[in-house]
């Protein structure tokens, strides 16, 4: 769409012109707090809510990372941004950053919980408790560290929307998953009770579940293993963080009355998580 005109406004998001001539800032829009944004689909959905016009709120344990992305969509997008150094798994640094955050960004109207990993592909009995402890300090205490912050606000307000990525291993277990499928199926949990306890609110909660997606995930399971995380997605076209973004402001993007309660993402090439065609 060309800079000048208007975008749609939906969903409590303004969505303001923007004038290259004059090069007149948009005018205030959404707060969108994305978790995990140094890369993947945290990135990726930063940069699709702000080609939109939203407000970005990032954080990740990387800051170097996302300062750097928040400075390169202030400049394409001509959006504002707040970055803040946050590992989710530390529930004092979180109440601390959200508490701590000024009063023009406290008024956050989609959290999307991205932040999560895969470490390690074991059976039980050999499995690492420190990678088991990682999965689920990030990809289940992480989420509800943040959650609990961020949603009170929301209740109070009556406006929100929570936006949880999954994971197809949240529906499916495969073998060497174990934990990382059970972090996943709590995920999933908890965005179902989530949506029970907010009834009535406002507040509005889906996840996103994504098949098989290249970005750093392989890397991270297998420590920094490059060729064999290569071979996750070698001979078949995976999705890409992007793919899962759109979805995201698809869902985030629906009128106050649609929640869209839980989307699953696969590749072409993907059925299920024992079925991949490698061509």
């Amino acid at each position: 769409m060309h800079p000048g005109i208007p975008r749609f406004c939906c969903n409590g998001f303004r969505f303001t012109s923007f004038s290259t001539t004059t090069k007149t800032m948009r005018a205030r829009a959404a707060i969108v707090f994305v978790t995990g944004a140094s890369s993947g689909i945290g990135e990726a959905c930063a940069r699709v809510f702000a080609r939109e016009g939203a407000s970005l709120l990032l954080a990740a344990r990387r800051k170097e990372r996302i300062d750097r992305l928040a400075r390169d969509l202030e400049t394409e997008f001509h959006i504002r941004t707040y970055t803040m150094q946050l590992d989710v798994r530390d529930r004092k640094a979180v109440d601390a950053a959200i508490s701590g955050l000024p009063a023009e960004w406290r008024a956050i109207r989609v959290l999307i919980n991205n932040a999560g990993l895969a470490r390690g592909f074991s059976k039980v009995h050999e499995g690492s408790v420190q990678d088991w402890e990682e999965m689920i300090d990030t990809n289940i205490k992480g989420l509800l560290y943040v959650s609990r912050a961020v949603i009170p606000g929301m209740v109070e307000r009556n406006a929100g929307h929570i936006i949880n990525i999954g994971s197809i291993a949240g529906h499916q277990v495969y073998p060497n998953g174990n934990v990382y499928c059970a972090s996943k199926f709590a995920v999933r949990a908890l965005t179902e009770g989530l949506k029970m306890d907010l009834l009535g609110t406002g507040v509005r909660v889906c996840s996103v579940s994504p098949g098989l997606v290249e970005t750093e995930f392989s890397i991270v399971r297998f420590h920094g293993d490059s060729q064999r995380a290569s071979k996750t997605y070698e001979n078949m076209r995976p999705l890409h963080g992007e793919d899962i973004a759109e979805v995201a402001l698809f869902c985030a993007l629906r009128p106050l009355h649609v929640d869209i309660s839980e989307v699953i993402v696969m590749p072409t090439d993907q059925a299920s998580v024992h079925h991949v065609y490698r061509g």
